[in-house]
């Protein structure tokens, strides 16, 4: 539509300044309703341990816990045997009563909360696998039994086992600033991954005989004391996962001799456990151009085919980490590449282990997955940190620790893959690899926030997939991948606790992705963003931050106001979906009154006739007897200007300064476009305009277009050019949920279908006597070929 403009001081101001203007509706309840509002009320108030810009404060402390551990396996039970020395340092400015420790594994057990408070499966489509695992959790125990908990000097402790947690009572309360030593023995029974999954399992082979054990949660390990929660002493149920401490690690591990093990750390003890040709291997490795064995494929095999009875005891250090696992098999092949990155000095030794059923899979992707991910992850973050990063392969399908991490994807017994298991393959591991930083060194709180470790993580994972090759088909971060989901009602916010979450991996890994890369392609911008979010992961190395932390840091090294973006994104189940209602087109109108007039009649002249207006041109008129009816009005046209509008033109003429002439002599058009937010979430807005001349212009407005009505919005355009449409979101990069609202004028939705045979099923009768005729056959001793895959005859009575 194409209106003229009366000519307002407002209007000349506008242009004259070169702005825009934004018309919106103004609202009744805004201050109730308004998502501009801060986060204040929501974020914890900033102290001495977190400052208000979202770094840790002058006053921050964390705990420190070391732990020396034995552990024995015995592979023919797979039973695990462990003893551990925890020494406790209280840097908190409060007196302990006693330690909580995790004790994770206890979930496994029959009684466990988890089982207990578990929903009911769906019964009507069990499978035999999933009858077989519901069927073994009745019996099977995997919780550690602890035997013994002691002070240094070997004083029995009184403690008390709370399901998933272990509260140990100390004689005399732990000042602040001091330590205290604590000695717990334990065992435990490892869970078959075949009957009862998790995060730590042993995977049986029967065609060799031998397992593979991904060992985590096997050790207690001391709950987190903060200055958010205090003691964070919350059960296992399943889903949230661990907040723990950090500490220096001396674990010795008992395996048979003929065993490969990969763990966190550093192995201390290579000349007791390894060969002579795996050292020099390993030492070939720290400068090898390209991954190289140090156990080759045919010593892997001649290895699995052997077994011993005698035992070897492999022991790793670490520093600084937050939680110690392990793997070992002797049907591991063992790859290593030392790897350099900017910004360290020596090289990091990334390294796979992985049975032969993971050739030539694993071989040619695992490592160089951990290579790819050591270098984007430390370009988008901090240089990574430890000596080692490792991918084993083995019944977890992808769960990470520090240095080291679980990987399931395998090709097919032929060796073939198919495409979703390559690139399945390729992601866990840039995932998994990826954990290092996000928890096991920006230790955020997975068990409250899940989406601070997952989320963030797979958000950089989105990055490094992006940089591994072109049109990596990456499953999460493309904002239009989770436009269905979050305009879908089963779903929480992300800012919900782990436990309570409905689907998980949307809610906790898609949807948080998606959101910083709307942040960061079309809020912020890539340059403020990364810089930004690599403040934050540096600001939290090795330490704990929440949620306020992030949302402080990434608005306090923008200069950008988020706190909208937080709001809608984190703590609403909102959506996008932006409706481009209306576009009017107005241009000045003319002072010339003769000119005025010329437009004004061809205006007339191109309106199309009424339908009674043409059926009654037909009909003989009263006129055409008796012309003498006609007068004046009958030839005068209103629309012509007549001599006094042109005098009265040159009078105005005059009177007007040079700069308002000069905006008559302008050809400007002027589009108000109507914009309808139908889903509630505040988005900036990317417009496409597609001139009239077959051009087009991408045009984006910030989300605070809405700050004074977010229902309903008018954007108005200056353009030296017409527009003929207009187009929301070109380029997919809101999440928006339906795109048959983004144009205007709309235009048809073009889609395909297609035909499909109808057979005609037979009916329970007919099956009946096929039933009986085949019976006959049989009992004559006929060959009867196997029926069809069918229903069973009463199945649709």
């Amino acid at each position: 539509m194409r209106r003229y403009l009366n000519r307002s001081p407002l209007l000349a101001a506008a242009l004259l300044g070169g702005l825009n203007l934004a018309v919106a509706q103004d609202s009744s309840d805004a201050h109730a309703s308004d998502p501009f509002r801060q986060l204040e009320e929501l974020l914890p108030t900033a102290n001495g341990y977190r400052n208000a810009a979202g770094a840790p404060g002058h006053e921050y402390w964390q705990q420190q816990v070391d732990h020396d551990i034995r552990i024995a396996l015995d592979d023919a039970t797979q039973r695990m045997t462990g003893a551990e020395t925890v020494t406790y340092k209280n840097n908190s400015p409060d007196a302990l009563d006693y330690l909580w420790f995790q004790l994770d594994n206890n979930n496994l057990g029959p009684a466990s909360g988890s089982v207990l408070a578990g929903a009911a499966p769906n019964m009507k489509s069990m499978s035999y696998t999933g009858l077989r695992r519901l069927l073994a959790r009745r019996t099977f125990d995997g919780s550690l039994d602890v035997t013994q908990v002691a002070d240094g000097a070997g004083n029995a402790l009184h403690h008390v086992v709370v399901d998933t947690m272990l509260r140990v009572d100390l004689p005399d309360p732990l000042a602040p600033g001091a330590a205290t030593v604590v000695k717990i023995d334990w065992n435990y029974q490892m869970n078959r991954s075949d009957e009862v999954g998790g995060r730590t399992a042993a995977e049986y082979f029967e065609e060799d005989g031998n397992w593979i054990y991904e060992v985590a949660h096997w050790f207690p390990r001391a709950a987190a004391y903060t200055d958010v929660h205090g003691w964070h002493n919350k059960q296992f149920l399943g889903s949230g996962e661990f907040t723990l401490e950090f500490g220096n690690y001396r674990v010795a591990i008992t395996v048979p001799a003929d065993h490969i093990v990969a763990s966190t750390g550093v192995l201390v003890n290579a000349e007791d456990v390894l060969t002579d040709a795996q050292r020099q291997r390993l030492a070939e490795a720290m400068d090898a151009p390209e991954p190289m064995f140090i156990v080759t494929p045919d010593e892997a095999l001649e290895n699995q085919a052997e077994g011993t009875d005698e035992t070897a005891t492999w022991i790793f250090e670490a520093e600084n980490v937050r939680d110690f696992a392990w793997s070992s098999s002797r049907k591991f092949i063992w790859d290593a590449w030392g790897y350099r990155i900017e910004g360290v000095e020596e090289p990091i030794l990334a390294m796979s282990y992985y049975p032969i059923e993971g050739e030539p899979l694993w071989s040619r992707y695992s490592t160089q997955a951990i290579a790819h991910t050591l270098d984007i992850y430390s370009k988008f973050t901090f240089p990574y940190p430890y000596p080692v990063a490792i991918s084993v392969n083995g019944p977890v399908g992808g769960m990470e620790y520090p240095m080291i991490c679980f990987n399931g994807p395998r090709p097919e017994e032929d060796g073939t893959y198919t495409k979703r298991t390559k690139y399945g393959l390729i992601g866990v591991i840039i995932h998994e690899v990826g954990h290092n930083w996000f928890p096991m060194i920006v230790n955020s709180d997975e068990r409250q926030w899940t989406w601070m470790d997952e989320g963030l993580n797979t958000f950089v994972q989105y990055l490094t997939e992006q940089e591994w090759e072109e049109d990596y088909p990456s499953r999460r971060g493309e904002p239009a991948n989770m436009a269905t989901y979050m305009s879908s009602e089963n779903q929480v916010p992300i800012m919900t606790n782990s436990e309570s979450i409905l689907q998980f991996g949307n809610n906790a890994y898609g949807k948080p992705a998606t959101a910083l890369n709307v942040l960061r392609e079309t809020v912020m911008g890539r340059e403020l963003f990364d810089f930004a979010f690599k403040t934050y992961s540096r600001r939290w190395m090795f330490k704990r931050p929440m949620p306020g932390d992030l949302f402080r840091t990434m608005e306090d090294a923008s200069a950008i106001d988020l706190d909208w973006f937080w709001r809608g994104w984190f703590y609403t189940t909102n959506h996008v979906d932006i409706a481009v209602a209306g576009m009017e087109h107005f241009q000045l109108e003319p002072l010339d009154p003769t000119e005025g007039a010329n437009l004004a009649i061809s205006e007339r002249d191109e309106r199309t006739d009424t339908l009674g207006t043409i059926r009654n041109a037909s009909i003989p008129k009263r006129s055409d007897r008796f012309p003498e009816l006609l007068d004046f009005y009958n030839v005068f046209d209103a629309l012509e200007a007549t001599p006094a509008d042109i005098r009265a033109f040159d009078k105005k003429l005059e009177k007007l300064e040079p700069e308002e002439r000069a905006l008559h002599a302008t050809s400007f058009h002027y589009y108000v476009i109507d914009l309808e937010n139908l889903g509630g979430l505040l988005t900036p807005i990317p417009l496409e305009l597609r001139y009239a001349d077959g051009t087009t212009e991408k045009v984006v407005f910030p989300a605070e277009l809405w700050r004074r009505s977010p229902e309903a919005v008018s954007k108005l355009i200056v353009s030296e050019r017409e527009i003929d449409s207009v187009l929301f979101d070109p380029n997919r990069e809101t999440a928006d949920a339906d795109v048959t609202n983004n144009e205007y004028p709309p235009v048809v939705v073009n889609s395909r279908f297609k035909l499909f045979d109808s057979p005609k099923s037979k009916n329970p009768m007919q099956r009946a006597r096929e039933e009986e005729e085949r019976a006959a056959k049989e009992a004559a001793g006929e060959t009867v070929e196997d029926d069809e895959e069918l229903e069973p005859v009463g199945s649709n009575r």
